[in-house]
């Protein structure tokens, strides 16, 4: 046994040797993913506080549980910033992490106003939403827009790694997959969710809803020279205000602006813009609904089968 654990053991180092790509030997300290992990945890705590705790939390003792809190996410989110920056910074200094830290801890109040919009939105965009307990506490859109928003202040400042490793957490968890890139504005809901994608340059306005299976995605990716695909540039479409998408629809290129006040129905394929208040829809194929006692025995049963 042991023998045989020695030789799958050089086997595998001589595969760390000949394959490249997937170590991080003798490179930089990256940001953990399981402490990441732990600080959207944290970070659902912070903006949601009562509702994301094993028992309730009295008035008189948040200021102490905030304070004690607020000093843990910092110490051990500085820390992740710290390790981000020296990816492209090697001699990034510690000081620098310090204050983009402060700055988005201090932006958390504003994300917290821009949520408290999008439970309205939900509970407003939803007959089954019978409290805004159920939307914070069952909702998977409110999870997954909380930690974009939060991810997407640490993009505006172009922090590597770590905004994506964030929204990456909540599409694992939620289904809902919203790159830190985007700009989403104020009154947003998608409901139920599974399956939706945002790509990094959408720019959502105000009081969007979306339902499951929507993309908002690129229409194709530039290439250089050397046939590899350019990187950056606008690739998503833009979604004016009181925008509703209904499910499974794809919106696709950089160019693609949808008016304020349009409706995309159900399953619709678009590569192109739609000015304001329209109504964008497949005309119905021909539907057919027959009576199946009234097939027994008759040849038009093939045409089911």
């Amino acid at each position: 046994m042991q023998s045989r654990l020695t030789d799958i053991a050089s086997q595998i180092l001589t595969s760390y040797e000949l394959v490249g790509g997937l170590n991080n030997t003798d490179g930089h300290n990256l940001p953990s993913k399981r402490a990441l992990a732990g600080l959207c945890e944290q970070l659902l705590q912070f903006l949601f506080p009562g509702f994301h705790d094993e028992r309730p939390i009295h008035k008189s003792e948040l200021a102490e549980i905030t304070g004690t809190r607020l000093q843990a996410l910092a110490d051990q989110l500085e820390d992740q910033i710290f390790k981000s920056l020296r990816i492209s910074d090697p001699e990034c200094p510690k000081s620098r992490a310090s204050e983009l830290l402060l700055q988005f801890l201090e932006a958390l109040p504003g994300v917290r106003e821009l949520l408290r919009t999008d439970i309205i939105a939900a509970y407003e965009g939803d007959p089954a939403a019978v409290s805004n307990e159920e939307i914070i506490l069952s909702y998977p859109f409110l999870e997954a827009i909380a930690i974009q928003r939060c991810a997407h202040l640490l993009y505006l400042e172009k922090i590597p790694l770590l905004p994506r490793m964030m929204t990456e957490w909540a599409h694992a968890c939620t289904g809902i997959d919203i790159h830190p890139g985007a700009e989403i504005g104020a009154y947003f809901f998608i409901d139920h969710g599974t399956g939706v994608v945002i790509g990094e340059t959408c720019r959502i306005g105000r009081r969007v809803k979306l339902y499951h299976g929507v993309t908002l995605g690129a229409r194709s990716f530039a290439k250089d020279e050397s046939g590899s695909i350019v990187k950056g540039g606008k690739r998503h479409p833009e979604v004016g205000d009181n925008v509703t998408i209904y499910p499974n629809s794809t919106i696709l290129g950089g160019g693609t602006v949808i008016g304020s006040g349009s409706t995309i129905g159900a399953n619709v394929f678009l590569m192109q813009s739609v000015p304001s208040d329209s109504l964008v829809v497949y005309e119905e194929k021909q539907l057919r609904i027959v009576d199946k006692n009234r097939l027994v025995g008759s040849t038009e049963i093939e045409w089911f089968i």
